[in-house]
């Protein structure tokens, strides 16, 4: 069974599994979803986190930063094309959700790297 491309990751792994295991999508959602969020609390609180027989991996503090500073250019960048009255309206629509993609993730790193 291969994962469609319009389903998300964690969407695949919850059907599979509840295929699988002959239990309702529901339970197995929130076993998922309780996984992932407590990695994600651990990622967090302890800048790393180990999945047992799969590896640990660690928050890069120099990479955020570095990563956070390109997406604040890029946001500016998308602004001033939106700014330009002659972009068709496909072209506008796909730069807004750029744009969109790029707070998303100034959002998500400026908690971790202290930003103000």
């Amino acid at each position: 069974m291969n994962k469609p491309i319009s389903m998300s990751v964690r969407e695949w792994i919850v059907k599979k599994m509840s295929i699988k295991m002959m239990l309702p999508h529901k339970i197995i959602d929130s076993v998922v979803t309780h996984q992932f969020d407590s990695a994600n609390d651990a990622l967090n609180v302890n800048k790393s986190v180990e999945i047992s027989g799969f590896g640990k991996f660690y928050f890069n503090d120099v990479k955020a930063v570095r990563h956070y500073n390109k997406m604040i250019e890029i946001k500016k960048a998308y602004e001033n094309m939106l700014l330009d009255d002659t972009l068709s309206a496909t072209k506008r629509k796909n730069i807004t959700v750029r744009l969109e993609s790029a707070t998303n993730s100034i959002k998500s790193l400026k908690p971790k790297i202290n930003e103000p």
